[in-house]
């Protein structure tokens, strides 16, 4: 099993975050490549519309429409080469960075790696692999890895529920939702190329003035 890292490839900080990621991947064993990113220059909505996606549950005032549907996009096309190539692979969003290895174990459906990036969540009680239980939703879609036949279901219900990634994949919409604690992998991010100002406030504390955190 191996990790597609999600970058936007005309964007020097997106590329230079995804190098920051395959890094520490490869300091904990973990082989990561980049995947190029869907971007709003790409069409992305004539894209899902061709696949059957109503984009209508993306408008939501914590996110840029197109670039919400460019980054799902990007997610569903790797779901899709998951699923033509008969083999799990790990999908990582380029903020992603590896503090421990993958562990070792088959994927079945969809297994988060990823610590919660934003708001409020439970720890799970058990090591290893737990039902999600840190949120009923994918707690930041920056770490996950997903089965052949996981993504097929993936596909087959967008068509009816896409919505944010994070969101669409919840314990409401997928019973083969898992998560594997000690999280090891962080989402360290210092600039959003999705997010609007107020979605920045609400997961991140941005604080207009001091620009540590970037709205690109």
């Amino acid at each position: 099993m191996k990790g597609y890292v999600i970058t936007i490839l005309d964007m020097p900080e997106s590329v230079k975050s995804a190098e920051r990621c395959i890094k520490s991947a490869e300091r904990v064993g973990f082989e990561v490549e980049m995947f190029p990113a869907t971007t709003p220059a790409d069409d992305p909505a004539k894209f899902l519309f061709e696949e059957g996606i109503n984009t209508k549950d993306f408008k939501e005032v914590y996110s840029r429409f197109d670039n919400c549907i460019a980054a799902f996009t990007s997610h569903y096309r790797l779901w899709k080469k998951c699923f033509d190539e008969k083999e799990p692979l790990v999908v990582l969003e380029h903020d992603a960075y590896f503090v421990d290895a993958i562990p070792n174990i088959p994927v079945q459906g969809v297994l988060s790696y990823g610590a919660p990036s934003y708001g409020n969540f439970r720890t799970p009680q058990n090591l290893g692999v737990n039902r999600l239980t840190s949120k009923e939703y994918l707690p930041g879609a920056h770490a996950y890895g997903v089965s052949p036949d996981a993504a097929e279901v993936l596909l087959r219900r967008a068509v009816m529920l896409a919505c944010p990634t994070d969101l669409y994949i919840c314990n409401k919409n997928f019973s083969f939702v898992k998560e594997y604690y000690p999280w090891p992998v962080e989402a360290r991010d210092t600039f959003t190329s999705i997010q609007t100002e107020v979605g920045c406030i609400a997961k991140h504390n941005y604080q207009k003035d001091t620009q540590a955190y970037k709205i690109i």
